[in-house]
């Protein structure tokens, strides 16, 4: 039998089957040791076959890397279906498989532990076979007899290692071996008995039925998370297997400690900010079959479970199930795939679904689902727009408005707690000379750096480059340098200091990067130990503060003038989430919302929680201008170190496309343009940009992937994706 290999390696020149000869039994889906050129690579058997089209002689497999088949069939067509988006096989491929694993660089935790021998049966028998000169052994074999086994590690903190081989040689003790895994950590939190509302028991017995796709509109706070539970409950009990997702990482400690509560050890994480050991354990429990639920965040969809019932994405609007680095995919088509495969339900739930899931719903291709009402028939909070401009006027040049502060004040004299959401991180956007306009910039990116306060640098918040503050202009000398637009280490400094006996805390992107960091400042927040929470949008969504009753939005207007169609769309998500935060217990909320300009639409749809009317106006607008869903917009970007051979690249990709594209009905437009962040990483980057009407695409996709796929060019990297979340 001939072995067709994938070899691991992310170059497009050798993604291809290459086949191998297997001395021993080996699997489709194996991953094998290969002779490749002079060197040995790791490689996944993806099919086998009778005969080999080439004439050259075929090398053998050199050995099997696991004791298990790495790769399932599912995740095969998986591959197949992702690489037909114009995806290299093996990137897909190492979706599925940690890096620990694949590395060889994490094992299987094992612990030592020392026991009573089997052949001792009492401790008279065990005392008789000692000198009683030999006190110290007497007394481990008494504590071994009390407490049957022991961390060997434990055991040498009190005893000697003379002891302990001692009574190992006389065979009175013995050594044993229990595997660990190691557990990542979560909110502690109780399991209640619940009684679902009638809109979630009508939710229920629909989801239950015979549909299979569903987005679930609910408002924030009416109870969506105990309807997935109510599913995943179902499936389990049918005896199949359940994948939850979740937008930020921030917010699987919450989430985790409400399914452990209420599925114990069936529940396994696995996001990328685990430890190596983590998610190795974590990965091997759901490959096992040992946990039935995995949960977590983007990576999650690609979890070893088979069997599936029912997949769930919370917070389906969110753009971080987008994929922007190699592979990149979208997480809704993998879940769709996947639900597809093992016949599962899936289900895509948002209190403000993206416009074009709900267009779907609104066509019938997903089944609607409203909860209109918070749990127990609570309020939303109330929105209130505060008119910066007017601040300015009546001489408050603070970033704070008089309204937001005195709200503040009178909730913290009330001991409840506040939230202030700022989606900007940094102590200050940029620095700026007032006499030159100098502005420090990253040298490998287009774009300004931003100032940090706390270990006085200036960073980039694209490439991560770091540098010391300049203490004066490089180019006139100045030295009274003033700051841009604040970030959330300004405003928790601010608060500080108005606030002083009031504990301010800050949850962002700069405060979470030490491992399990995010738990510390949830417990903090939590446990009431702290008063105010600043954050960017990791505190926006799905978090439960049961004492929040104030919301705070600065800046509310952040995210409206940028390059893109989806601008309106983002604002009004991100605020209705994020005052969605207030008031979620008993007592009511209030949400104070600062902007400069109070008058355009999107607030006004805000302030009334008017989803339907925000979308009626978006979709008319789209289908005018014919954005998506109304079309597919395809994005061929290239990159270089070089900036003249990615001009040239670009130049000769627009000129292929164009021409091969010219006589082809669907075409709305193509453009060559720079994109919009012009370098990033030290790499320039251009782009193609074609719009195409929906019916048309499929063909049109296939004629851009074969381009982009013959296109060959030293130094230039170039891929293409399918509504790009954002055009940088």
């Amino acid at each position: 039998m001939i072995y067709e290999v994938i070899v691991d390696i992310s170059n497009s020149e050798v993604d291809k089957v290459f086949d191998y000869l297997s001395p021993f039994p080996v699997n489709i889906g194996d991953r094998v040791l290969v002779p490749f050129g002079k060197r040995q690579i790791e490689g996944y058997i993806i099919g086998e076959k009778e005969k080999s089209v080439g004439s050259y002689d075929l090398k053998d497999i050199i050995m099997k890397l696991d004791d298990f088949t790495a790769i399932t069939p599912e995740m095969l067509e998986l591959t197949k279906f992702m690489s037909s988006m114009n995806l290299r096989k093996v990137d897909c491929l190492r979706l599925f498989i940690p890096t620990s694993i694949r590395k060889g660089k994490v094992k299987i935790l094992r612990r030592s532990y020392l026991t009573i021998s089997d052949k001792i049966e009492t401790l008279d028998q065990a005392l008789a076979l000692l000198s009683k000169g030999a006190k110290a052994q007497i007394t481990l074999v008494k504590r071994l007899f009390i407490n049957g086994n022991e961390q060997e590690r434990d055991i040498n903190n009190d005893f000697s290692a003379s002891t302990v081989n001692s009574l190992l040689e006389k065979d009175i003790i013995k050594r044993i071996y229990f595997e660990e895994n190691r557990l990542p950590r979560s909110l502690e939190i109780e399991n209640k008995s619940i009684d679902l509302t009638s809109e979630q028991q009508a939710a229920l017995s629909e989801i239950l039925g015979p549909e299979k796709l569903f987005l679930v509109h609910g408002v924030t706070g009416s109870g969506k998370t105990e309807l997935y539970m109510r599913v995943i409950e179902d499936s389990l009990n049918k005896g199949k297997n359940a994948i939850m997702l979740v937008p930020e990482i921030s917010l699987t400690p919450q989430m985790l400690g409400v399914f452990r509560a209420r599925f114990g050890d069936k529940v396994s994480l696995l996001h990328s900010n685990l430890s190596p050991g983590e998610r190795f354990d974590e990965w091997r429990k759901l490959r096992s079959g040992y946990s039935k639920i995995a949960l977590g965040a983007r990576s999650a969809i690609f979890a070893p479970l088979e069997n599936i019932g029912v997949i769930i994405i919370d917070e389906e609007h969110d753009s971080s199930y987008v994929s922007e680095s190699n592979p990149r995919y979208f997480t809704q088509d993998i879940a769709a795939f996947r639900a597809k495969f093992n016949n599962a339900k899936l289900i895509l739930g948002s209190a403000t679904p993206s416009i074009e899931t709900y267009y779907r719903a609104s066509t019938g291709e997903y089944r609607l689902i409203a909860m209109n009402n918070r749990i127990n028939n609570r309020c939303l909070p109330e929105i209130e727009t505060i008119d910066m401009r007017r601040e300015m006027k009546a001489g408050n040049t603070s970033f704070f408005s008089a309204k937001l502060l005195s709200a503040v004040e009178e909730s913290l004299k009330r001991r409840e707690q506040v939230m202030i959401f700022l989606n900007r991180r940094g102590y200050s956007s940029f620095v700026r000379c007032p006499e030159c306009g100098f502005i420090p910039m990253c040298p490998s990116c287009d774009v300004s750096l931003t100032f940090h306060s706390e270990d006085n640098s200036l960073r980039c918040h694209f490439c991560g480059n770091k540098y010391r503050m300049i203490e004066e202009c490089p180019k006139c000398g100045n030295k009274d340098l003033k700051e841009g637009r604040i970030g959330t280490e300004k405003v928790v400094n601010e608060l500080t200091r108005i606030f002083p006996d009031n504990k301010v805390i800050r949850m962002d992107l700069d405060s979470t990067s030490q491992k399990d960091s995010y738990i510390k400042i949830l417990n903090s927040f939590n446990s009431g130990e702290a008063d105010i929470l600043v954050g960017t949008q990791m505190i926006a969504k799905g978090h439960d503060f049961k004492n929040v009753t104030l919301v705070g939005i600065l800046d509310a207007d952040i995210s409206l003038f940028v390059q893109d169609f989806r601008a309106n769309e983002r604002t009004f998500q991100l605020i209705t989430q994020v005052a969605g935060r207030a008031g979620r217990d008993c007592k009511p909320g209030k949400v104070l919302m600062q902007t400069y300009v109070p008058s355009h639409n999107v607030f006004a749809f805000t302030a009334r929680y008017d989803y339907k009317g925000f979308y009626d106006r978006e979709i008319e607008k789209r289908k005018g201008t014919l954005f998506p869903p109304f079309s597919k917009i395809v994005r061929i970007l290239t990159q270089s170190k070089d900036s003249t051979l990615s001009l040239n690249a670009n130049h000769q990709l627009y000129a292929s496309i164009k021409d091969a594209l010219k006589e082809k009905a669907g075409i709305i437009r193509i453009q060559e343009m720079p994109a919009a962040m012009k370098k990033k990483s030290d790499y320039y980057r251009h782009q193609v940009v074609v719009w195409v009407r929906n019916e048309f695409s499929k063909d049109i996709l296939e004629i851009i992937y074969t381009i982009v796929n013959s296109f060959h060019e030293k130094g230039v990297t170039v891929f293409s994706e399918i509504n790009p979340q954002q055009m940088i």
